[in-house]
């Protein structure tokens, strides 16, 4: 009886230890990947739940943080079109939420794009490979430019208060995590 409980005890320590060895490497990875970011912590709040799925897969890392970059713009867009519908907004507050509302259409859709190109990249290589990489960082540059102008319509202290910190608290975590997913593409790139 003794002997079955240490085989027991064995085996389940066995267990323990492969499963949490499996997820520390890729948390690793994608904690030593994030270093070459802007935005470090950031980077690996964002992907580490995302550990056995990216694994140690640098093209999985930066879809991985492009559909998380999308997933955020979208977001943002939201909350953004539901503050808009508040009575009560000064007129320089609605033209500055209707043009922020217009440039995350825009992100999103480059991030969109981007997400799309990357998955359909399977074994591209050579000119073919650095093409569409090409067009992934064009759009998320442009991406990250139009996420700027959205936060920037907000400056001046006409604008001050809390319509204003919340839009641009969102559309910062929005940029960050962008040009996070940028500096991993270019990592890809640079690794294939």
């Amino acid at each position: 009886m003794a002997a079955l409980k240490l085989i027991l005890l064995a085996a389940f320590l066995f267990l323990f230890n492969f499963t949490a060895n499996s997820t520390a490497l890729p948390t690793s990875f994608i904690k030593s990947s994030c270093k070459i970011t802007t935005y470090p912590q950031v980077c690996v709040t964002s992907l580490a739940v995302y550990a056995p799925t990216i694994k140690r897969s640098p093209q999985q890392l930066a879809q991985t943080a492009l559909s998380v970059s999308l997933d955020r713009a979208q977001s943002a867009h939201t909350f953004i079109t539901k503050l808009n519908k508040f009575k009560g907004l000064k007129p320089r507050e609605y033209a500055a939420l209707k043009d922020c509302l217009e440039e995350m259409s825009e992100t999103i859709d480059r991030i969109n794009k981007s997400v799309k190109e990357l998955k359909s990249m399977g074994s591209a290589s050579g000119k073919d490979f650095q093409w569409r990489m090409s067009n992934i960082e064009t759009w998320i540059s442009a991406a990250i430019t139009n996420e700027n102008t959205c936060a920037d319509g907000f400056a001046g202290r006409a604008l001050n208060g809390r319509i204003k910190s919340s839009i641009r608290a969102r559309v910062t975590h929005v940029t960050q995590v962008t040009s996070n997913a940028l500096a991993l593409i270019n990592q890809f790139a640079a690794k294939h």
